[in-house]
């Protein structure tokens, strides 16, 4: 070391001589006291005076909410008998990282699961906290699966719709999904009814997900309500078995069938077909789910005609004895020619237009009238617009604006075409008819008591002129003598129609009818239909009218609705030969 080289040690550090000033250290020994404190403080606080903060993230290491599951309401026919309820099934679920199976086991799970075992390794398999394996298995399955103290593998309480009724009541009923909420019919339109709203309890789980203890009930469940429908099962299975037998007699595309009791505006039955098993829907199809008699809309054809003579006769154009000339067959309006199914050798009355169902002479009563005056009484009938009733898809058909109107489309639609309705339309409309000229709404739901709110359409008087024109359709020289009762006078019109397909008419036929009886005290009203009938004839008077007679007839003796007429030689030997044959199939089956 050179002698004149000074040595400067750390200790001696210049920059260490300098004097820091007073109030730093002061400053950070405060703050330190007062973070000390405050901490402190905080501490006290949480733990003697309000200690919830700590117990409830606790809490969360170990306590859940879980929801009990509230008992989705019944649904009953009007008598009270069951046609929708949930039974409680389970559900088995896993946590496929504590779920380590031996194969053996898993082979038995998967046996008991009806699964593949490869499908059940494979949901195992997957990179989630939880996962369903297999949901509402009966209860007795369940108990095996859980006898059997799989690792992760747990249950849970659900419920399953049953329907007592299955396919006859499917198109009513609808059905509700995997997670019991309401998909079709009248599941869907009275959900919130049905659902009700379920609870909540507080439970203790361990790491793994399984409770271990069970604490109070934090919300109890609202039950779902009971929903008790206007339909009467037995006239139900009467209309579904009728049209099921008239569908494979006429190989049909489809079919449906409604009918209403026409005091209270209640809907007794309502049929459709195809249908299909609400209880097994694994292979099912749209064309099984549609439920036509709310859904499809068709140009009824001749249905049509009573309205238009009601109006005449309503407005003092015509009386039922008025002679009105259709003899020529056939009737020009611009460059459309109008024509009958076959000429008439002199004029008609009123009543024998409707009795034959000439398309001429209802044109002559419908030219009576301006078109406005026209669309005001199909507006009022309800054509053109939903019923409103709540069901799910329910069609308001078609009907254009009268000012849109051409005079050829005026004629046409006097007879049913150019316009389209729902057959429940249709049926809800005869009503008028039925109730001496008041309309009522309709319900798919219990009445108790009589209806007060209904619209008139017609005098009485009216009413029961064409009542009478409407009784002589079904007698003979009408188009509908099929459609007759034994033992009641019945009244009605057919109506046979082409379809239309992309804007033009095709031939492919819609046969339909709309009745009511007994004529002297209406009590039913019953309309069918059936969808291009392919077993050789498609008028309605033969397709739709035998179907008709058969609902009706069964549905007024199941109500003990008293005969209005007494019972022709030939009609006893009918119901005779039935009788017998109903007792010989009876003795056969025993």
């Amino acid at each position: 070391m050179k002698k004149n080289q000074r040595t400067v040690t750390f200790n001696h550090n210049p920059l260490l001589k300098r004097e820091l000033p007073m109030w730093r250290p002061r400053f950070v020994l405060l703050a330190l006291l007062a973070g000390s404190m405050t901490l402190t403080g905080r501490a006290l606080y949480l733990q003697g005076v309000n200690n919830d903060f700590l117990q409830a993230k606790g809490e969360s290491r170990y306590a859940r909410t879980i929801e009990i599951p509230a008992t989705r309401g019944r649904i009953t026919d009007r008598h009270g008998d069951m046609l929708a309820v949930s039974t409680p099934v389970r559900s088995v679920w896993a946590l496929p990282a504590d779920a380590k199976l031996e194969p053996a086991q898993a082979r038995e799970l998967a046996r008991m699961l009806e699964m593949d075992v490869r499908e059940l390794n494979e949901k195992l398999a997957v990179q989630r906290d939880f996962v369903y394996l297999k949901r509402q298995l009966s209860p007795e399955v369940a108990q095996r699966i859980a006898d059997l103290e799989l690792p992760g593998i747990h249950q849970q309480r659900e419920f399953r719709r049953y329907y007592p009724g299955g396919e006859v009541m499917a198109h009513i009923l609808g059905f509700t999904n995997v997670e019991d909420r309401g998909q079709e019919g009248i599941e869907l339109a009275f959900e919130k009814q049905l659902a009700g709203a379920p609870g909540l309890r507080r439970v203790i789980k361990d790491r793994r997900g399984q409770i271990i203890e069970g604490d109070a009930v934090v919300r109890p469940p609202r039950e779902g309500e009971e929903v008790a429908l206007s339909i009467d099962g037995k006239i139900q299975y009467l209309a579904w078995s009728a049209l099921r037998d008239a569908m494979q007699q006429h190989k049909a595309k489809a079919g449906a069938a409604v009918v209403i009791d026409s005091r209270t505006g209640e809907i007794l039955a309502l049929a459709n077909a195809p249908t299909f098993n609400p209880n097994n829907r694994r292979n099912l199809t749209g064309e099984q789910l549609r439920n036509r008699v709310f859904t499809d809309s068709f140009e009824p054809g001749s249905v049509m005609k009573p309205f238009i003579a009601g109006l005449a006769l309503d407005r003092g154009k015509v009386k039922p004895t008025t002679l009105i000339d259709a003899s020529a067959g056939r009737m020009t309006i611009g460059t459309a020619t109008i024509s009958d199914s076959h000429r008439h050798d002199k004029p008609m009355t009123v009543n024998e237009v409707i009795q034959k169902s000439s398309n001429i002479g209802t044109v002559k009563l419908a030219q009576y009238f301006s078109p406005t005056e026209m669309w005001q009484l199909f507006d009022d009938l309800g054509f053109g617009k939903p019923l409103n009733l709540g069901f799910p898809g329910e069609s308001g058909g078609r009907l254009r604006p009268a000012k849109a109107w051409k005079p050829i489309e005026q004629a046409t639609m006097s007879y049913g075409h150019g316009i389209s309705v729902s057959l429940i339309q249709m049926a809800r409309a005869y009503l008028a008819f039925a109730r001496d000229g008041e309309l009522v709404p309709l319900s798919l739901t219990r009445v108790d008591g009589v209806p007060s709110n209904g619209r008139r359409i017609f005098s009485p008087e009216t009413t029961r002129a064409v009542r009478a024109m409407l009784e002589s359709v079904t007698q003979p020289g009408g188009t509908a003598t099929k459609a007759q009762v034994a033992g009641y006078r019945v009244g009605g019109k057919t109506g046979t129609a082409l379809k239309i397909e992309n804007g033009r008419y095709v031939k492919r036929y819609i046969a339909s009818f709309v009745g009511f009886a007994p004529v002297s005290n209406p009590r039913l009203v019953v309309a069918v239909m059936i969808d291009e009938p392919s077993a050789g004839s498609y008028y309605a008077g033969t397709v739709v009218g035998p179907l008709f007679s058969r609902i009706m007839e069964g549905s007024l003796r199941s109500l003990g609705v008293a005969p209005d007429a007494p019972l022709t030689p030939l009609q006893l030997a009918r119901r005779q030969a039935e009788e017998d044959g109903a007792a010989s199939a009876l003795r056969e089956s025993m």
